[in-house]
């Protein structure tokens, strides 16, 4: 193990992202610009399949931007973790397929989630909408500490853009990363976006 991808060193990062995170007012304007920008990417005008992230605690606020999104014409998938700890896709339609789960977090309702129609493999999707709680300008992402979306990123295709949403007090000018982590094409802030390393 590099000083590079030292585990500690990423946790004192996260831990202060998310607390910068936490005491950041207006974060429901704030999250209005990012997703705008979000919306404006060339990338999304020409996606077919786009995954949402569905906001829970401090994360930019996604929810109010999927009623939109449903009506758009464009396919939208989201994820919820399984009890093997990995992320699958849902292929959302209506806000009424979505309740809250075990940790108050809206994901799909569990009597919908293995329909054969609803499941989508992670290489169907065009633009993948990505959380965290620690970024840098590289395109560097942490996110919780458990991996779910690095293994799930790991199966998309290489064609696909991962587009970070992220508040800039969640910035930092270089995190520690490690071989299995995985860098944004972007990463979009309320005063930038910023092209990352990608795969």
């Amino acid at each position: 193990m590099t000083a590079a991808a030292d585990p500690s060193a990423k946790q004192i990062l996260r831990d202060a992202a998310q607390a910068a995170r936490n005491k950041l007012e207006n974060k429901d304007g704030l999250s209005a610009i990012i997703l705008n920008k979000f919306l404006n990417q060339p990338e999304y005008a020409t996606a077919r399949t786009v995954m949402y992230y569905i906001s829970i605690r401090s994360e930019v606020r996604t929810r109010a931007a999927l009623p939109a999104a449903l009506e758009s014409g464009k396919r939208i998938v989201v994820p919820w973790c399984n009890a093997q700890g990995e992320l699958e896709l849902f292929h959302l339609t209506s806000m009424e397929e979505l309740s809250l789960g075990t940790f108050q977090i809206l994901e799909p309702k569990p009597e919908l989630r293995k329909l054969p129609e609803k499941h989508l493999p992670p290489d169907e999707l065009d633009l993948v909408m990505v959380p965290g709680v620690a970024f840098d300008r590289r395109g560097g992402r942490a996110g919780y500490g458990k991996g779910y979306y690095d293994k799930l990123l790991r199966h998309v295709r290489k064609d696909t853009l991962l587009t970070a949403l992220a508040f800039e007090c969640q910035l930092f000018p270089e995190l520690p990363m490690a071989d299995h982590d995985v860098f944004m094409d972007k990463v979009i802030t309320e005063l930038a976006t910023y092209p990352g390393k990608g795969r």
